[in-house]
C-alpha cells in the first residue's frame, strides 16, 4: 500500500456511528478498511508509509456546493483558503454569471459585470469559449500539474443569456431561445453538472417562468439539476421559493437551492415557513437539495443591490445612468422607498451595508466603512467602475440553524475570494460548522454534519465513488482532530486559516501536511456523471 492511517476515527459520511479503523491507500483510492476488533486472521494493514492518526477524525473530503473560485483555481496553485478547510471539491459557475460559454463580447462584459466576485481577470489567459475548452483548461493548469483541489461546473444561465440576447430586458424569441437550450446542452455534454441562475442578478433576472422552464427542460434530460439564487430572499422570499419548486416540477428537474435562507427584517424566525414548503413538495416526490454557509450576513457587489431596469444594456450602460443625476435620483427612490428587486424587495437599510473590496487600490480606504447613504453609494460605484464588493448585515442566526439541521442540506461556503476584506465564509465554512456548530453548540452532531458536507452533494452531483469512507471510492480525505478544529477567519481578519486539519487529501495526494500546504496539485475537472 501506499499509505496507512492507523486508529483514526472514521466518519464515513453516511451518518452512521464512528469507529475506530486503520485505513489504507493505494493509487489514489481507498484500498482497505480493518476496524478495530476485526476478525481473528485480519492482518493490520502495511504500507510505505504508517501515520498514527489517533485523536484524529478521518472524514471524505468536504464538497463546497457554492464556490466562487472560477478563476482563482487560475490564478493561484496554492488555494489554500478552500485546500486548508478540507475541501476537496468545488463547485463553479454559480448564480449564473461565469466565463463559459462565451464569445468574445460576452467575455468582455463578464468581466466587468462580475470583477467584484473574480477581479477582472487581466492576470487570467481567458484562451476558452466553451464550457468543454475551461474544464480542460482546469486540468492543464499551472503548466499542465492541474489545481489544487476538484472543480465542477455549472452552466451560468446568466451568461447564455447574455450570449444569446445580450442585456435586453424582454422575453426571449424562439430564435434566441433555441440558441439558449442549445448552449446548455451543449455545456452538459461537455460535462457541466447543471445549469445556475442569479435570479436578482441582470441579465439573467429577465429570464420569465417560461424560459428558465424550457431550460430546465434541457437539464433534465442530461440528469443535470438547477441551481438558482432566486428571485429574493427578502420580502418575496416564499413565493420566489413556491416559484423555484413550481417550475422545476414542472420540467421534471432536480432543485438545489443556492445559500438557501430567509434574510432581512420580514424574516426573522420564518425559517420554518420555509423547510415546510420544501417538506410539502419533497413528500409529492420532488428532489431537492439545498446549501447554506454557517454565518448570518450576506456577501456581493454593490452594484447588484440597484435595481433590475438601470443594469439593462450592460455595465456600460449602467455608468451611464449613474452619472445622470436625474436617472441616479430614480434608483436612489428604488432602493430607499420601493424596494429595490435587486435588494429582495427591501427598502435599503445602508446600515446594514459595509464595503468588503474594491478593484481600485486608491480607493482602499473605502474597505471595513459602513456606507452613510446613497450619496456615498453612487460615488463609490463610479470611481471604482462597479467594482465594490459588500458584506450585508441581514441575516438571522434562528434561522440558520434551523435550515442547517434539514435533511435536504448541504454546505456551501458562497466564498468570495476578492477584496481586501472579504467575508470570512470563503476560508472558514467547514471548519465553522465542525468547531461552532458541533463542538461548542451541539446544532448538528459530527456524524450527521460530515454527511452534510459529504456524501450528500456527492448524491446531488452524482458521483458514483466519492464522498464516502469506503473501500474503492477515490481517496479525497480529511483528518481532523474533533477537539480543536476551528475556522480562524473573523471579520476582522477574514484571510485567517482555521486550526486543527493536520491533513487534506486529493486521490491519495496531500494537499495540506501537518497543517501546511504542499506543493501538489492533484486537482481536475469533475465532469457530469452520463445518465445510464
Amino acid at each position: 500500500m501506499d499509505l496507512v492511517f492507523q486508529d483514526a476515527e472514521v466518519v464515513d459520511g453516511t451518518g452512521a456511528p464512528s469507529y475506530r479503523a486503520d485505513v489504507a491507500l493505494d493509487g489514489g483510492r481507498i484500498a482497505a478498511i480493518v476496524k478495530e476488533g476485526a476478525a481473528a486472521g485480519c492482518q493490520r494493514p502495511t504500507a510505505r508509509r504508517v501515520i498514527d492518526a489517533e485523536g484524529l477524525v478521518l472524514a471524505p473530503g468536504f464538497i463546497d456546493m457554492h464556490a466562487h473560485s472560477d478563476l482563482a483555481l487560475l490564478r493561484d496553485p496554492d488555494h489554500g483558503a478552500k485546500a486548508a478547510q478540507g475541501v476537496t471539491l468545488e463547485v463553479l459557475g454559480q448564480d449564473g454569471l461565469s466565463y463559459a460559454p462565451a464569445d468574445d463580447r460576452t467575455l468582455g462584459e463578464i468581466r466587468a459585470a462580475i470583477a467584484g466576485w473574480n477581479g477582472d481577470a487581466g492576470d487570467v489567459d481567458l484562451d476558452w469559449r466553451t464550457v468543454g475548452g475551461y474544464l480542460d483548461r482546469l486540468d492543464t493548469a499551472h503548466g499542465g500539474r492541474g489545481i489544487a483541489v476538484n472543480a465542477a461546473y455549472l452552466i451560468p444561465q446568466g451568461t447564455v443569456r447574455m450570449y444569446a440576447m445580450g442585456w435586453a430586458d424582454r422575453p426571449a424569441t424562439g430564435a434566441e431561445l433555441d440558441r439558449m437550450r442549445a448552449l446548455v446542452a451543449e455545456g452538459l455534454e461537455q460535462g457541466a453538472v447543471g445549469l445556475s441562475s442569479g435570479l436578482t442578478y441582470a441579465p439573467g433576472m429577465y429570464a420569465p417562468d417560461a424560459e428558465l422552464t424550457a431550460l430546465c427542460r434541457v437539464v433534465a434530460r442530461y440528469g443535470g439539476y438547477y441551481c438558482p439564487h432566486h428571485r429574493s430572499y427578502g420580502a418575496g422570499a416564499l413565493t420566489a421559493y413556491e416559484e423555484m419548486v413550481r417550475l422545476t416540477r414542472e420540467a421534471g428537474c432536480a432543485l438545489h437551492l443556492a445559500h438557501a435562507t430567509m434574510n432581512f427584517g420580514v424574516n426573522k424566525g420564518r425559517a420554518g415557513e420555509l423547510l415546510a414548503l420544501l417538506d410539502e413538495a419533497l413528500a409529492a416526490g420532488a428532489d431537492i437539495t439545498l446549501d447554506t454557509y454557517p454565518y448570518t450576513p450576506g456577501c456581493t457587489t454593490l452594484a447588484a443591490v440597484l435595481p433590475s431596469w438601470a443594469h439593462e444594456g450592460g455595465p456600460e450602460a449602467l455608468l451611464a445612468r449613474l452619472r445622470d443625476d436625474a436617472t441616479a435620483e430614480r434608483i436612489r427612490h428604488h432602493l430607499e422607498v420601493t424596494g429595490s428587486d435587486g435588494c429582495h424587495g427591501v427598502p435599503m437599510d445602508w446600515d446594514t451595508i459595509e464595503i468588503s473590496g474594491v478593484t481600485d487600490p486608491a480607493l482602499a480606504d473605502a474597505v471595513g466603512r459602513r456606507l452613510d447613504g446613497w450619496p456615498a453609494a453612487r460615488r463609490l460605484l463610479l470611481a471604482d467602475r462597479l467594482g465594490p464588493t459588500i458584506l450585508q448585515h441581514v441575516g438571522h442566526e434562528e434561522n440558520v440553524r434551523a435550515i442547517m439541521r434539514h435533511p435536504a442540506h448541504t454546505g456551501g461556503s458562497d466564498g468570495i475570494l476578492q477584496g481586501a476584506k472579504p467575508h470570512p465564509r470563503a476560508y472558514g465554512t467547514f471548519p465553522e460548522y465542525l468547531g461552532r456548530y458541533v463542538r461548542d453548540e451541539g446544532v448538528l452532531s459530527l456524524e450527521e454534519c460530515v454527511a452534510h458536507l459529504t456524501s450528500r452533494p456527492a448524491a446531488r452531483l452524482r458521483l458514483p465513488d466519492r464522498g464516502r469512507v469506503r473501500e474503492g471510492y477515490v481517496a479525497d480525505l480529511v483528518l481532523f482532530d474533533p477537539a480543536t478544529v476551528a475556522s480562524g477567519a473573523t471579520y476582522a481578519h477574514p484571510r485567517t486559516l482555521p486550526t486543527g486539519i493536520p491533513h487534506v487529501l486529493v486521490a491519495g495526494e496531500f494537499v495540506i501536511e501537518d497543517g501546511r500546504r504542499t506543493q501538489a496539485l492533484p486537482g481536475r475537472a469533475i465532469r457530469r456523471t452520463p445518465v445510464a
